[in-house]
């Protein structure tokens, strides 16, 4: 048994490949727009007009996917890795686009009869055009930004749940979903492009919505997406190694988040528990620790048999606090969510109600078929978020820690070893298996993951077994487990395919590893 265990300077980089081609579903659009002049659009972001006697063309949409371009439209060719988007200047018209944002490399490529607004950056002015076009709707809805490597999608999800406690009407952006007053839409990127975002929030503010609840990450904050965007309050939660085949150095990525809280937000609250988040606080910041001093702190926390936590919270106002999700680090969101939401005039009374009820798909999810052992799906993907999973779970199990775990392709694979290492220091058992290997040999992946388990010294080192495919995996894990352990099947949380070599084959954690434990107990 194993022991327990400042904005960044320069131009905007080119979207990755793997970035350009990830499928989107075209997003609502709100059924009022008021028609803007491509001149005044030009004139907003100092750009260049090609054709000035088409300057009174008459603009009522923004897309950067020719594919998804309506009548009226002003189409967004920005430079990418592998083509430019002007190359698909003529698809985008011949759907309806009257207009052309671009570079001067995309312009030299326009044959199209349309008027060119050329920027030498429009990546980075494209969430300004988004937002004028679409009435400026973050203007319309209270905006809520939340950043961080880890933590995002469940801080999100308890601010979300609090609101709505309080009696508004919410939307939410990010990760496992969005959410329009209820209504369900899937999410194909954690934030949006910038013109799908403003798009949606002037959906939301005509449906009534008035608080909107997002997920911000740093490739949102790099890329522009969230260009044109006022937060009502930015929350970080924490960061640790993540995203480096995107960022060059962890410097970078840090400087990156910290564009949130560069001033567009009207007020900045976070998590200190670390140094990172401490190099973000300034005079006006609100704090939250779990081990220091902070504005805001929790103390009594108690962990129940099956996971769940009681603590008290202490700020400008104190209340005890349940909530249904395990790990000091929950209790660490959960501060991050109270102070966001007092920030802003919620009630304490509904932060209590708000934590309590809420539920977040893929985080710590428990599965429960009536067996004599405990089953977990998690997201953690990242080193960090294994092992404090892993720690959580430890803390209130009587029984072996059985851990089935993968890494995705086309991602950073300095990561692999260091995930393969946490999970075999904390786990009795590590199924090493495949998550989404994308383009690569799952063969390769999985041996850096074994590479870095079996680094680990024999004495700190719990059994480490190698089972390619996910599903038998998983089944493997559950034949295993006896009364009083944990299996926890970990990376790929709420996600209900797994890509293979391009191809996206149906498959969900939660819904085999329930099948299994069926099947199982049979």
């Amino acid at each position: 048994m194993v022991g327990g265990h400042a904005p960044c300077a320069g131009s905007l980089p080119r979207v990755p490949a793997k970035l350009e081609g990830k499928v989107a579903t075209a997003p609502p659009r709100p059924s009022r727009v008021q028609p803007v002049a491509v001149s005044e659009l030009a004139s907003t972001v100092d750009a260049h007009l090609t054709a000035p006697d088409r300057a009174h063309t008459p603009v009522s949409g923004v897309t950067l996917r020719a594919q998804h371009v309506k009548a009226g439209d002003l189409f967004a060719a920005l430079p990418g890795a592998r083509a430019h988007g002007a190359d698909f200047v003529d698809q985008a018209v011949a759907l309806g686009a009257v207009a052309v944002l671009t570079d001067e490399v995309g312009a030299a490529k326009v044959r199209a009869a349309v008027p060119v607004l050329v920027h030498p950056e429009p990546r980075e002015v494209l969430g300004a055009l988004a937002a004028r076009v679409y009435g400026e709707p973050a203007t319309k809805v209270a905006v809520w930004g939340v950043t961080g490597t880890s933590g995002k999608t469940t801080t999100s999800y308890m601010v979300e749940s609090a609101l709505r406690a309080a009696g508004r009407t919410t939307g939410l952006i990010g990760t496992v979903e969005t959410r329009i007053a209820g209504e369900r839409l899937d999410s194909a990127l954690t934030t949006p492009e910038a013109p799908d975002l403003h798009a949606l929030l002037a959906v939301m503010a005509e449906r009534g919505v008035t608080d909107v609840v997002m997920e911000v990450s740093s490739h949102a904050l790099r890329l522009g997406r969230v260009g044109g965007v006022g937060f009502a309050v930015a929350g970080f939660t924490n960061l640790s190694q993540d995203h480096l085949d995107f960022h060059p150095s962890m410097e970078d990525y840090f400087q990156t988040k910290a564009l949130l809280f560069d001033g567009r937000a009207r007020q900045e609250v976070v998590c200190v528990d670390g140094e990172w988040g401490r190099r973000l606080v300034k005079p006006e910041t609100v704090t939250v620790s779990t081990t220091g001093e902070a504005d805001w702190t929790a103390s009594d926390i108690t962990v129940s048999a099956t996971g769940e936590q009681r603590f008290v919270v202490h700020g400008p106002v104190s209340f005890d606090v349940e909530l249904r999700l395990p790990g000091e680090f929950n209790v660490a969101n959960a501060l991050l969510a109270t102070a966001m939401l007092h920030a802003r005039g919620v009630d304490a009374e509904s932060i209590r109600r708000g934590l309590a009820d809420v539920q977040v798909p893929g985080r710590m999810q428990r599965v429960d078929e009536g067996q004599d052992f405990t089953a977990v799906v998690d997201y953690s993907h990242k080193p960090q978020a294994v092992a404090l999973a892993l720690d959580a779970v430890r803390a209130r199990a009587t029984g072996r820690i059985i851990t089935v775990l993968g890494c995705g392709g086309d991602r950073d694979t300095a990561k692999r070893p260091l995930m393969g290492e946490e999970a075999a220091r904390r786990s009795d058992v590590l199924i090493v298996t495949d998550d989404n290997p994308r383009s690569e040999d799952p063969a390769a992946i999985r041996a850096a993951m074994l590479a870095g388990a079996l680094n680990v010294p024999d004495g700190d080192r719990g059994e480490v077994l190698e089972i390619g495919d996910r599903r038998a995996a998983i089944e493997h894990a559950v034949g295993l487990a006896r009364p009083g352990d944990v299996v926890v099947v970990a990376g790929k949380g709420h996600e209900t395919g797994q890509e293979v070599a391009g191809v996206v084959h149906p498959f969900s954690d939660a819904d085999t590893l329930a099948h299994a434990i069926r099947e199982v107990r049979r």
